[in-house]
């Protein structure tokens, strides 16, 4: 067991990212003892993440299970909470906007990565046309049916091990017959080197998204879902999202959702940070 502490510039408030993480159950977050334990894919290790500082002087402490590749570690978990970004500059540049009311009251909230990027795939098709209480019980049900636990610490299945399953035994989850073949199916791509997230992952917004939805049961959303959580773009704004559309007819006081054009619209300000303009939406009506 090692340990390494990281101070970062503020504002970042991790309590925020805890509570935002908490929502789904298969995260092992406690939010008293500022904690999370995260799954480390590469060797199937837990990385303990604690926060000790605040939001204005942010500090961690990482707990590695092993000494080795620290700094691949470290690297790693500096990806998923985003410490490399600038938060002070996403704040400036949204206090100039219209925003500015939902910047000032969620100040130093973070956009925080999914802890693999396949899972990303495969908890957005799960989640696709599913009330959230229910997506996040039907994910759970698959990771706790086949992935692996350790030290509390869920881990999605491989791909290799979804494309063993078949529909029936995904049906038996309540999975519908369509979700339950997209599900596999990507596994399979995947698993056999038809599909090279990491490859993949290199590439511009534009080229992911139209290699993506070439795969069965893959959509624009599922495909931004993928560039926002499993990569961390930063200039992303789904439009046909229900939640961003709620966001802004409430913030706004519109007496309907807005129309495409009219987010267009009013989105050209908010480049080149629009993933921050997402998830600041998304929290104002969390």
């Amino acid at each position: 067991m090692s340990e390494t502490r990281i101070e970062i510039p503020g504002p970042y408030d991790f309590d925020r990212v805890l509570e935002r993480l908490s929502i789904d159950p298969l995260h092992a977050v406690d939010r008293e003892a500022r904690l999370v334990k995260v799954p480390y894919y590469p060797t199937g290790e837990v990385i303990t993440v604690k926060g000790v500082g605040t939001k204005d002087e942010p500090a961690f402490v990482l707990s590695f299970e092993r000494d080795d590749k620290s700094e691949e570690k470290q690297a790693h978990i500096a990806r998923i909470f985003q410490w490399h970004t600038g938060l002070h500059e996403v704040q400036a540049h949204f206090l100039a906007t219209d925003l500015k009311p939902i910047f000032e009251e969620h100040v130093g909230t973070p956009i925080v990565l999914d802890f693999n990027p396949f899972a990303t795939i495969v908890k957005s098709i799960i989640h696709q046309q599913l009330n959230l209480k229910f997506a996040f019980t039907l994910t759970h049900r698959f990771v706790t049916g086949y992935g692996t636990e350790k030290d509390g610490v869920w881990f999605y299945p491989s791909p290799e091990k979804i494309a063993t399953l078949t529909v029936d035994e995904l049906r038996e989850l309540q999975f519908s017959q369509r979700k339950a073949e997209y599900v596999i199916g990507v596994g399979e791509k995947v698993a056999s080197g038809e599909l090279n997230l990491e490859e993949l992952a290199h590439e511009s917004d534009e080229v992911i998204i139209k290699e993506l939805t070439k795969i069965r049961g893959i959509g624009p959303w599922t495909a931004q879902s993928f560039l926002l959580f499993g990569l961390g773009r930063p200039n992303l704004f789904p439009m046909a999202d229900i939640g961003i559309q709620n966001a802004i007819k409430k913030l706004f006081g519109m007496e309907q959702k807005p129309t495409r054009e009219e987010m267009e619209r009013m989105s050209a300000a908010w480049d080149p940070y629009l993933s921050y303009a997402s998830l600041y939406l998304w929290r104002s009506i969390e």
